[in-house]
C-alpha cells in the first residue's frame, strides 16, 4: 500500500480513539421483533462485547435488528444520533455487520472491493496475496469467505462492528490473526459486538458478556476478570 494509504488508516484509527474515548457510542433501548424480547444495552468506543448463548436463542437476530436488516422496534442511537434519522446504507456504513454466511454478488473476489490497493495491508495481515484479487468466489473455502467479509467491513470505516462468529471454520493461525486485528482497532476507538460459542475465545476478546437465551439478552458477570481496553 502507498505511505498515503498507511498514513489515511492511521489518521482514521487516531480520529477514532480521539473522538469516541469515554463516550457510549451505542445506545439499544427496548429493541424487538417478533421474536426477540426487548432488549437494551450500551456499547462504548473501545469496547469488545461478546454475545453467547445457545444455537437458535437470538443472537443473530440481536445483530440483525441493531444493523437495521429485519423488521423492528425500538430506540437505537449512535453517537447519539437516532437510527431513524440516518439513511439505511449510511447506517449499515457506520454499523458494519459481518454475518456467519457472508453474502457474494460478482465472479471474483477483487470485484467487491472498491479499492483493492487499499486493502492490501488488512488482506497481508489475513494471510490473503496480493493475486487473490483474480481468485473465483466459486474456489473459496468458508474460512477464506469469512475473512474477506471481515476486511470488506473494515475497509469502508464503521464505528460498531457487529461479527457473527467471524473465527468460526478457521484454522488455528487465521483465528489468531482475526482476533489480533479486531483488537487493534478495538484499541483504536472502534465498537464490537462478537458472537461467539467458544468461552475461551470470550475471555480473550471481551470486555463484558451478553447472554441470549429464548429470545432474552441480558448482561451477566463473566467469570473472568474484565480485559483492558
Amino acid at each position: 500500500m502507498p505511505r498515503n494509504g498507511v498514513a489515511t488508516m492511521a489518521a482514521h484509527d487516531a480520529d477514532l480513539a480521539v473522538s469516541n474515548a469515554g463516550t457510549p457510542i451505542l445506545q439499544v433501548c427496548d429493541l424487538r421483533t417478533n421474536l426477540l424480547k426487548p432488549a437494551s444495552l450500551s456499547l462504548w468506543a473501545g469496547e469488545c462485547i461478546a454475545v453467547r448463548g445457545p444455537s437458535g436463542a437470538g443472537k443473530t437476530l440481536l445483530l440483525r435488528a441493531i444493523a437495521d436488516l429485519d423488521p423492528n422496534e425500538g430506540l437505537v442511537r449512535l453517537d447519539g444520533r437516532d437510527r431513524s434519522t440516518i439513511p439505511g446504507p449510511e447506517w449499515r456504513r457506520l454499523v458494519g455487520y459481518v454475518p456467519a454466511e457472508p453474502g457474494w454478488w460478482a465472479d471474483t473476489v477483487g470485484e467487491h472491493f472498491g479499492e483493492w490497493t487499499g486493502a492490501l495491508p488488512l488482506l497481508r495481515d489475513l494471510g490473503f496475496p496480493e493475486e487473490a484479487k483474480g481468485w473465483p468466489i466459486a474456489r473459496l473455502s468458508t474460512g477464506e469467505r469469512l475473512r474477506l467479509a471481515l476486511i470488506r467491513a473494515l475497509m469502508v470505516w464503521p464505528k460498531v462492528l457487529l461479527v457473527d462468529e467471524p473465527t468460526a471454520a478457521l484454522d488455528p493461525a487465521s483465528l489468531v490473526a482475526v482476533e489480533s486485528l479486531i483488537a487493534t482497532r478495538v484499541r483504536a476507538g472502534f465498537a464490537v459486538l462478537w458472537v461467539t460459542h467458544d468461552t475461551e475465545q470470550a475471555k480473550r476478546i471481551a470486555h463484558r458478556l451478553l447472554v441470549v437465551k429464548d429470545g432474552w439478552v441480558r448482561e451477566e458477570v463473566p467469570e473472568w476478570p474484565a480485559i483492558s481496553p
